[in-house]
């Protein structure tokens, strides 16, 4: 944990699920701490949860709004001069079949979960190589990987995540930018009560797989050993990660696995 003992860290998606534990671990850690999300009173309430609340700024943040992005950027800015690691973790997921899925929803998500995220990092990015380096990391999923009932424009925008940063690390690794992909699988979060309906309306509903995963506390734990050891991609969760490997080299197993399992 000394890799972020007295850094300069922005958390987006930080007022529950996975940003929420890491602001705790972070904090712990000695980490000075820019917590965003859209909430006000849930930043608030996971600030003062926080071991060293002094340390913690909150900067509202709404990713699907690019003014939004832009000033929030500038507040942190002003107020910190510099950032050494950015954890971009906001985002929405969703539960619809593809063909009832509007297309104006469809730009919505590619808005919260893509356009909002580039350009949050491209901003810090740049300010980052001005002040000698820094360390994006970005959550992503196992559906970043691959499709999955329910999820098509969820992992369009995980797949466009990957494609992006890939790039983005062999434009500006020699001016010291590191970049991590991180992609959790089941994570006991409320981001499935969260996902958007074909409607566009959060479902309210726990699924399943969802609430049979591993802690977001276990999930923050494993992220931040993971970039501390400047692993440039890995996957978080239980027995599903290993998807990663049975895809790749039993695809065929594989989609017959996912096509049986239940998307909830």
């Amino acid at each position: 944990m000394s890799y972020y003992s007295g850094k300069m860290v922005w958390i987006t998606g930080a007022s529950s699920g996975i940003g929420e534990s890491l602001a705790y671990a972070l904090s712990m850690a000695g980490a000075k701490l820019i917590i965003s999300a859209r909430r006000e009173a849930e930043l608030e309430r996971v600030k003062n949860q926080c071991a060293n609340p002094q340390m913690v700024h909150i900067v509202l943040l709404d990713q699907a709004m690019e003014e939004s992005v832009r000033n929030a950027y500038k507040e942190a800015i002003k107020k910190h001069g510099k950032i050494d690691l950015l954890f971009n973790n906001g985002g929405v997921s969703q539960r619809a079949e593809a063909l009832q899925t509007s297309f104006e929803l469809e730009r919505q998500i590619f808005e919260i979960n893509y356009f909002g995220n580039i350009l949050l990092s491209k901003l810090v990015t740049e300010s980052m190589i001005k002040n000698g380096g820094g360390h994006l990391v970005i959550t992503s999923s196992l559906l970043g990987k691959w499709g999955f009932h329910l999820r098509s424009s969820y992992a369009a925008t995980k797949h466009a995540l990957h494609g992006y940063y890939d790039s983005l690390r062999f434009e500006t690794e020699k001016s010291g930018i590191h970049i991590s992909l991180i992609m959790p699988g089941f994570i006991a979060t409320e981001i499935s009560k969260h996902a958007l309906d074909a409607k566009g309306v959060p479902t309210g509903q726990m699924d399943a797989n969802q609430a049979g995963g591993i802690s977001a506390e276990e999930c923050a734990k494993r992220i931040l050993a993971g970039v501390a050891a400047q692993k440039k991609e890995f996957g978080i969760g239980g027995k599903e990660i290993n998807g990663l490997l049975l895809r790749r080299f039993f695809p065929g197993l594989f989609d017959r696995i996912l096509r049986n399992k239940s998307a909830r």
